[in-house]
């Protein structure tokens, strides 16, 4: 077993198909056959099926190791130069969308001019997608909504923010039920159950902790639409399709519009923590960018209300 015989396999796995492998790694179509068949047969199993030319089930756990061994490698290049004081290499992190619209320019800007030498790459997606692209190595950090329940992922807490009930403007929950002339500005959860609301879907951490205390007040909530995407929820709440239980930092750049920010006393906070697997160890360019992210957060978080550091150790 040989690095270029995981690299054609990885080609492939990435590519699609022997032809699409060779011209990534700028070789032959015969030379990626070749790898593969030996890394096959050192093996004992199939890792390509040929007709379709996508993995088997072998081959999906070949490429998830495959995957963090050029990780560590490039890790490796990265580790030698900083120690010359120079951190250079690559580095991919995970956000979820509401922090990346907050967080992503300052944290572009920080490294470029910090680390001129660092690839950055900033994933946007929900926590259920960005969790399992950290566990096979394509990211190496991720920013996610807590609790985070796998062994093998590790979390610190960045912050805490409050949940905000937003509704369109005109909807019952708007008026107040002792005075329907006069805006409401609170709700109780017994009141919000009785509408249905646009939800991100069950499984997802923000979901979870939104039922765990609607059974708690002995409510449970109804669903008018399910999205997997905070900020999706949130332009879906703006544009006035219904009401959604929205994070403060989905709401700092406050859209124009006929909508109306409702408080939910028994709304608990949502923590959001920085992930990386706890295996291996950090490159240099992963543990600048985990460094600049921790400064950045402790000097914005308290510019925003509703958002608070976590209390020190």
């Amino acid at each position: 077993m040989d690095l270029r015989q995981l690299t054609a396999l990885l080609a492939v796995a990435e590519h699609g198909s022997f032809s699409a492998a060779a011209r990534a790694i700028h070789t032959v179509q015969s030379n990626v056959s070749t790898h593969v068949a030996r890394l096959e047969k050192e093996l004992g199993v199939q890792l390509v099926d040929r007709s379709s030319g996508g993995l088997t089930e072998e081959g999906e756990a070949a490429v998830a190791r495959a995957r963090r061994i050029r990780s560590e490698l490039e890790a490796l290049q990265s580790d030698v130069a900083a120690l010359r004081a120079e951190v250079v290499g690559h580095v991919r992190i995970g956000m979820i969308g509401s922090i990346a619209r907050w967080l992503a320019p300052s944290l572009l800007a920080g490294m470029q001019e910090r680390h001129p030498g660092v690839d950055l790459v900033i994933v946007d997606a929900t926590t259920t997608s960005l969790l399992p692209q950290l566990l096979e190595g394509s990211l190496d950090l991720a920013v996610v909504n807590l609790p985070v329940a796998d062994p093998e992922i590790g979390a610190e807490p960045l912050f805490a923010e409050e949940r905000i009930l937003v509704v369109p403007g005109g909807h019952d929950l708007t008026f107040d039920p002792q005075d329907e002339t006069a805006v409401a500005h609170e709700a109780s959860f017994a009141r919000l159950a009785e509408h249905r609301l646009v939800l991100e879907p069950k499984g997802t951490a923000f979901r979870d902790e939104l039922d765990r205390v609607a059974a708690e007040a002995g409510v449970e909530l109804r669903p008018l639409a399910e999205v997997d995407g905070m900020m999706l929820v949130a332009s879906l709440a703006f544009g006035g399709f219904g009401p959604a239980i929205l994070p403060t930092t989905a709401t700092l750049e406050e859209p124009p519009g006929d909508w109306v920010r409702v408080h939910v006393p028994e709304l608990l906070h949502r923590d959001v923590g920085l992930a990386r697997r706890r295996s291996g160890r950090l490159a240099a360019p992963a543990r600048a960018l985990r460094d600049l992210l921790r400064e950045l957060v402790a000097a914005e978080a308290p510019r925003h209300p509703g958002v608070d550091l976590p209390e020190p150790v």
